[in-house]
């Protein structure tokens, strides 16, 4: 059932961002993960944002953090979620992921995706900011191979799983190895996604346009047919790779009239609900209001004037990290205007 300006009346998906812990500390890191309390709640208050996810009806939702393998009882939560129907994915760094844990996940979730953001250790341990995370994400891939195996042995529902690769300056130019190098390791994975970072949390910051984020050159190879055809080429056969500039997560005025791509809502570890899935300023919270107010207010923020405005002309990622900047310190918290203000610039890699 549709609303005025293609707007439906409950979003299609949900990102949750189950905990702000984490074992990284990605350059990157739109939550800042790993950098400020967890937010974490309750085991009882995990299930009863569950359910108030479960009212709305969402046909996805995307457990994220953070690192969501950290939270007990976190299986439990999707096994809630996965039982009225939703699709349950599964984002982790793979740092503390565990052999048992393959088994849970398979029973509980329809795909898991491991971030890999390099080839090589020493490409994606700088950009994950942790020696050992690249052998800790090949780890868990492998254990999730091998479960898959085990799974298509018995005659058992497989378990997808997937690689995704936040493309940054650092990676841009290493992207065909992942493809020759990294895929043919693991003959049941099922996807690989290139996406180029975009200006949120501490990819928003200052100095992280001008050195990480990818220019208007690199965004357009990115997002070209020639690009993801020839990576496409160079990957196993059994494996989709998919390649995306990311600018659907902008909804600038143009994009929001004339009906977006997907239609979500991020929620915070502690309930708390974003309006909008890569900006600061929640509208409330599901553990203490209607899921579908909540709703209502998040659409109505996307035409804010304050919004539209700040994006009208954010057509580069320079601009949209100004933009992001403008809207964060504008919509978000004392609290999260205090966490914006101790956000430290970006310098080059090597640089300093």
């Amino acid at each position: 059932m549709e609303r005025a300006n293609n707007v439906a009346d409950a979003p299609e998906s949900v990102i949750w961002d189950i905990t702000y812990a984490c074992p990284l500390r990605c350059t990157h890191c739109y939550s800042e993960s790993g950098r400020r309390p967890s937010r974490q709640v309750s085991h009882d208050d995990m299930l009863r944002i569950a359910d108030a996810l479960i009212s709305l009806g969402p046909v996805q939702v995307t457990l994220a953090g953070g690192e969501p393998l950290l939270v007990k009882g976190v299986f439990e939560v999707a096994e809630r979620l996965s039982r009225a129907g939703i699709a349950v994915l599964v984002y982790t760094g793979g740092w503390n992921f565990q052999p048992w844990m393959t088994e849970e996940l398979a029973r509980v979730c329809r795909r898991v995706v491991v971030s890999v953001d390099g080839p090589t250790p020493e490409v994606h341990d700088r950009i994950r900011g942790r020696a050992g995370s690249f052998e800790r994400a090949m780890r868990a891939l492998a254990l999730l191979e091998a479960g898959a195996r085990e799974r298509a042995d018995r005659g058992d529902r497989p378990l997808p799983f997937a690689v995704d690769c936040v493309v940054v300056k650092s990676n841009v130019d290493r992207l065909e190895e992942f493809c020759t190098d990294v895929l043919p390791r693991f003959p049941h994975l099922s996807s690989l996604d290139f996406g180029a970072a975009v200006p949120s949390g501490l990819g928003s910051r200052a100095g992280y346009a001008e050195h990480e984020l990818l220019s208007d050159e690199q965004l357009a190879r990115l997002g070209s047919e020639e690009q993801r055809a020839r990576l496409q080429s160079l990957a196993p056969a059994t494996v989709r790779v998919g390649t995306s500039t990311n600018f659907s997560l902008q909804m600038n005025p143009e994009q929001v009239a004339r009906g977006l791509d997907f239609q979500s809502i991020q929620v915070e570890p502690d309930g708390q609900v974003r309006a909008m899935l890569i900006y600061e300023g929640t509208v409330g919270s599901l553990l203490e209001e209607p899921p579908a107010e909540l709703w209502r207010r998040a659409v109505e923020r996307w035409t804010d004037p304050f919004v539209t405005e700040a994006l009208s002309d954010a057509g580069t990622m320079r601009a949209w990290a100004e933009a992001v900047r403008r809207i964060d310190y504008h919509f978000g918290s004392d609290e999260v205007r205090a966490r914006i203000d101790r956000r430290p610039v970006f310098t080059a890699p090597g640089a300093g």
